[in-house]
């Protein structure tokens, strides 16, 4: 399992996520021209340095996309991760291979000393996989996003402690 930087041949792999299977815990699916416009964004924020967006892949195949970039959470400036493992690469170690490889490139690249996740409270699957990558769990918000009201759980990884994940 590797990351590799997001590329301008992706867009595939981001309509392909865009699913209502895979968008349930993101206020469901994106418009065409949204999947487009989120698609040059991650381009476009890698050029500034703003973002370090990757793909996952398995031998070689595209399985899903995960990303770093900087936020504000509870009045700071921190780093934030998310991702999405495409359905068939789901429930073998994927995901959690691949957050392991962003905690470490978000060490090496880090700029402030936090890392963050907020997933939904009902997405089991990514609430699992911050616990069991060495996030802390911090608290329950609630927050816009696409025109809906999201609560997550709010997960935290101090960059700078030593790794105990396995």
């Amino acid at each position: 399992m590797t990351l590799r930087q997001w590329g301008a041949a992706d867009l595939p792999l981001l309509q392909r996520a865009n699913a209502p299977e895979m968008t349930t815990h993101l206020a469901g699916p994106e418009t065409e021209e949204q999947v487009r416009e989120r698609h040059e964004k991650y381009l476009r924020l890698w050029r500034e340095g703003a973002a370090r967006m990757f793909v996952v892949e398995e031998d070689g195949r595209a399985s899903g996309g995960i990303g770093c970039w900087t936020t504000e959470w509870d009045g700071r400036m921190v780093h934030e991760t998310g991702w999405f493992i495409v359905p068939e690469a789901q429930g073998r170690g994927i995901g959690h291979a691949a957050v392991a490889l962003i905690i470490q490139d978000t060490r090496a690249h880090r700029t402030h000393r936090l890392l963050t996740a907020f997933p939904a409270i009902d997405n089991l699957p990514s609430n699992a996989l911050c616990a069991g990558a060495g996030f802390t769990f911090d608290s329950t918000q609630s927050f816009p996003f696409r025109g809906q009201t999201l609560t997550s759980n709010v997960w935290v990884l101090d960059l700078e402690a030593a790794s105990t994940a396995a």
